[in-house]
C-alpha cells in the first residue's frame, strides 16, 4: 500500500490512482497541516522577507533567474 498527499494535477485525482483505492490512501495535501509544521513554515517565510530586504540571498529561494536579476540591479543602483 501507500499514502499519498501530493498529486500531478491537484486537486484532481487520476482514475488510476481511484483504481486502486483498497491499496492506497489518498490525501487532500495534509502533510503540512500539523501546528509544528506552519509555524516553521511562516518563520521561513519571515526570514526570507527579511533577507531579501537586507539583499542577501533568502535560504529557500525557488525562482532564481528573476532574483539574480533585481540582487544585480539593487547592487548597481538599477532597477529592472
Amino acid at each position: 500500500g501507500a499514502g499519498l498527499d501530493v498529486y500531478e494535477r491537484e486537486p484532481e485525482v487520476d482514475a488510476q490512482l481511484l483504481e486502486l483505492r483498497d491499496r492506497v490512501v489518498l490525501l487532500p495535501h495534509l502533510g503540512s497541516a500539523t501546528g509544528t509544521t506552519r509555524r516553521e513554515m511562516c518563520r521561513m517565510a519571515a526570514r526570507n522577507v527579511r533577507d531579501a530586504l537586507l539583499g542577501k540571498r533568502p535560504e529557500t529561494l525557488v525562482n532564481t533567474e528573476v532574483a539574480d536579476r533585481l540582487f544585480a540591479a539593487a547592487q548597481t543602483g538599477r532597477s529592472s
